[in-house]
């Protein structure tokens, strides 16, 4: 009785000691919205609330009671919408005339997955204040550094958009490059860009090999050699990635490609070359998502004018085709004075010129995006128990989408990023896991 005498006490300041540690409850944030985009149904709402607790939309409308002891944040003078996608980015490749002249495989030669993971994080930044909200980084991230930016990202050490990630892009021997015998089979330069996959088993290896080590979309190279995948093996890395599932997206340069990987039934296809009238009539009858990565001529040295003229005409016939489009830049390059998200939001340039009207621009940009990203049941929508991000603009970007060049506030998971034009992220760095460890 004397010992249990002793241990009550103790008892008492254990628990007290949790209590005092615990949580205080989670604080509710009230936005005063002036208006409300919905880009699905191109319509917009004036004088709305929208109730944030604990990282999601809890209420939104018209008539939505103010919670006592509330913060409410006034954007009565703004026009709110769901945060942007960019569906086809590489946060971990950033290559420059100084020191590698542009010629972006150097930059794989002389920046360590180290290095490239510390500017992706940055670069994620840069991306989030731009609105971006959702970024799919499809590959060129070295060693997994796009896998290491994610989890960084979900369990609250830095701020940045939802990464939606590749790995490592798998292609026959040598990718996208043609590498010296000594590069290629010796694995000393080359890699780890490319996974080489050129048989059966090594499709399901490398697929495999992505999975493990945290990739959420699959990206192949469908023709980067002659010889490129066969519709069956297009097949094979879609069933193989369905398994872990993972949808597959594919890096296609010729006509014959995309019509081998529309065949398939790939999710999505990247850039815009091999994409003719009768494939975008294939992809809008699959709804095959195109990412199509339409440089704009405005951005000196990465295309040149008659590219551009064919980029735009391309992006013309896929609207008139109503093929599932998503904003995607394959912004991979530093241009001096720009931030990423400047660079990537310049893109919309290009789907002006195609005259793809505002409204329909914002719905790639979203509502699209979502999709393509898998996350349009849980995040992207403003609607009550969805992750709670959202962006705010002065104009009115069904309108005018030049609007999106210039976002004044950003919240992501419920957390003010971006007030009144100025980044403020204290809030997002944290000394451990918040949300839950998973190293996936």
């Amino acid at each position: 009785m004397r010992n249990l005498a002793k241990q009550i006490p103790v008892a008492f300041s254990v628990v007290a000691l949790a209590l005092a540690a615990s949580p205080a409850a989670a604080q509710v944030t009230a936005l005063r919205v002036g208006r409300l985009i919905d880009p699905e149904a191109g319509t917009a709402a004036t004088n709305q609330i929208i109730i944030v607790e604990d990282g999601r939309f809890t209420a939104v409308g018209s008539n939505v009671p103010i919670p006592a002891g509330a913060q409410v944040i006034d954007l009565s003078e703004l026009t709110v919408l769901p945060g942007l996608v960019d569906a086809h980015n590489h946060l971990a490749l950033t290559y420059k005339e100084e020191p590698e002249s542009n010629i972006y495989y150097l930059t794989y030669v002389l920046e360590s997955t180290p290095l490239r993971a510390i500017q992706a994080a940055s670069n994620g930044m840069q991306m989030l204040s731009a609105g971006f909200t959702i970024v799919r980084d499809m590959g060129n991230a070295g060693d997994y550094a796009d896998t290491a930016l994610r989890i960084a990202i979900e369990q609250g050490w830095i701020p940045g958009p939802t990464i939606i990630n590749s790995g490592i892009i798998i292609g026959g021997m040598g990718g996208q490059f043609w590498p010296t015998p000594e590069m290629a089979m010796q694995k000393n330069i080359v890699y780890p860009e490319y996974l080489d996959a050129d048989t059966e088993d090594e499709i399901i290896k490398a697929v495999r090999q992505n999975a493990l080590f945290g990739a959420t979309v699959i990206k192949i190279c469908v023709d980067c050699k002659p010889w490129g995948y066969t519709t069956d093996e297009i097949r094979l890395f879609i069933s193989e990635a369905a398994k872990a599932g993972l949808k597959v997206e594919g890096h296609v340069q010729t006509v014959d490609g995309a019509r081998r990987a529309i065949e398939a039934g790939i999710w999505s296809i990247a850039h815009d070359r091999g994409l003719t009238d009768e494939n975008h009539k294939l992809m809008a009858e699959k709804g095959i998502f195109r990412a199509g990565t339409e440089t704009p001529l405005t951005l000196v040295g990465h295309t040149t004018a008659a590219r551009y003229e064919r980029t735009v005409a391309g992006l013309r016939n896929a609207y008139e085709n109503n093929v599932p489009l998503t904003f995607s830049t394959d912004a991979d390059y530093y241009i001096p004075g720009m931030t990423r998200g400047e660079v990537a939001i310049e893109f919309i340039e290009t789907w002006k010129a195609a005259g793809i009207p505002a409204a329909h621009i914002l719905r790639a940009m979203t509502t699209n995006g979502y999709r393509v990203s898998e996350t349009q049941d849980t995040r992207g929508p403003i609607r009550p128990g969805f992750a709670a991000d959202l962006i705010a603009v002065r104009g009115n970007p069904l309108e005018d989408i030049d609007t999106l060049r210039d976002v004044q506030f950003v919240m992501k998971d419920g957390m003010v990023f971006k007030r009144n034009g100025v980044m403020t992220p204290g809030e997002f760095f944290h000394g451990g896991p918040v949300n839950g460890w998973n190293i996936r």
